[in-house]
């Protein structure tokens, strides 16, 4: 069935051959800006810039590398901008894809970075005692899990810090109207991807900036673990059923390409979600008293498991623990306890005996 209608035909034969895209023209005023991921399999973070009287507005600004902001400062270029002429960033999460050109962004232009709270309460955590409380919670949480030395080890260099001094000048919540002359642009609150993930809509010229939050082809990772929602996957899924109520409008995703399909789109993501709750809950039951991380080994992801590296083991592993949060909450299994911990299907409860009454009627005749 399809659902989300390929409208970004470069974008997509792009992907499909494993290139860059080009930067486009999306609309008057509107491009899209691909800056690399270097050694990752994104490969690129799509960025969008917006005109302004005066200048530029970003969603999201790309990686922290030198490759990648040559290839911002190229492609605002073919905009007909310097990367000086930009005013304002609106950042969906703080991924480092999304984030991490910010800081120098700010020191070139002075541009405004504008984020969810959620997000920017991350900001400043960057001293040596809170990498090694970082690296603790990580180590404790991943053993928790059941998760193999070298997966645990892997976190200890994939922790994402932040430089002192960094922080958000503009705080965005759900209903938010970015100061963008021209542009009436609202954000919305999609948790679930991480906590303080944002999408960004204007109806009026039919469009919904979707982040990570929606992407056309493959699910964004919801993973568990410290400093993440507590049931991430809850969430993400109400942000899903949340995004349905959206008029049908061009979605412009951070990641692969453009496509039109809002409603169709997030319920195909609901039904994948539901399907994995299930995959999951039939391997428990194949195999009890089974670790997140036996069970993350058991079921399918979209390439071999034995081929991933530890980050994307880390990742995955994470995922199935989301989806084991929800599973729990809904009563379809329980743990343990321990650690690491270990889930099992509950044993159903037998129905209550029943007790039978004989009733005796005399008839009596007059």
């Amino acid at each position: 069935m399809i659902v989300a209608e390929d409208i970004g035909t470069a974008q997509r034969e792009a992907w499909a051959a494993k290139v860059m895209p080009p930067v486009e023209q999306v609309r008057p005023g509107l491009w899209s800006i691909p800056v690399p991921m270097p050694r990752n399999p994104l490969r690129y973070v799509l960025v969008y810039a917006l005109a302004l009287d005066h200048g530029l507005a970003l969603i999201d600004v790309g990686m922290d590398t030198e490759e990648s902001w040559q290839a911002l400062v190229n492609g605002i270029a073919q905009t007909g901008h310097r990367i000086e002429d930009v005013r304002y960033a609106a950042i969906t999460h703080l991924h480092p894809d999304h984030f991490g050109l910010a800081p120098r962004l700010r020191a070139t232009a002075g541009a405004a970075i504008a984020m969810h709270a959620a997000e920017a309460a991350s900001l400043g955590h960057h001293t040596p005692a809170d990498a090694a409380a970082d690296v603790e919670a990580w180590r404790v949480d991943l053993t928790a899990l059941g998760a193999p030395p070298e997966v645990i080890e892997a976190a200890r260099f994939d922790l994402v810090r932040f430089q002192p001094g960094e922080t958000a000048d503009i705080i965005l919540d759900s209903g938010s109207r970015l100061d963008l002359p021209g542009w009436d642009i609202e954000a919305l609150w999609t948790p679930g991807h991480t906590a303080g993930h944002l999408a960004f809509v204007d109806r009026g010229n039919d469009l919904l900036f979707s982040g990570d939050h929606m992407l056309p082809r493959i699910s964004p990772n919801i993973s568990s673990g410290p400093g993440e929602l507590k049931n991430p996957l809850h969430r993400y899924l109400l942000s899903l059923h949340a995004t349905t109520a959206l008029p049908e409008c061009d979605v412009l995703p951070a990641h692969e390409y453009r496509f039109r399909g809002v409603t169709g789109r997030a319920r195909q993501l609901m039904a994948h979600h539901d399907d994995r709750l299930g995959e999951i809950l039939a391997a428990i039951a194949a195999n009890p008293e089974s670790t997140a991380w036996e069970i993350t080994v058991r079921i399918s992801w979209s390439r071999p498991i034995e081929t991933l590296a530890p980050r994307l083991l880390r990742l995955a592993v994470r995922e199935t623990q989301a989806h084991l949060i929800v599973l729990a909450d809904r009563g379809g299994i329980s743990s343990t306890g321990g650690v690491p911990a270990r889930w099992t299907v509950p044993a159903p409860t037998p129905p209550p005996a029943t007790t039978t009454t004989t009733t005796t009627t005399t008839t009596t005749r007059e």
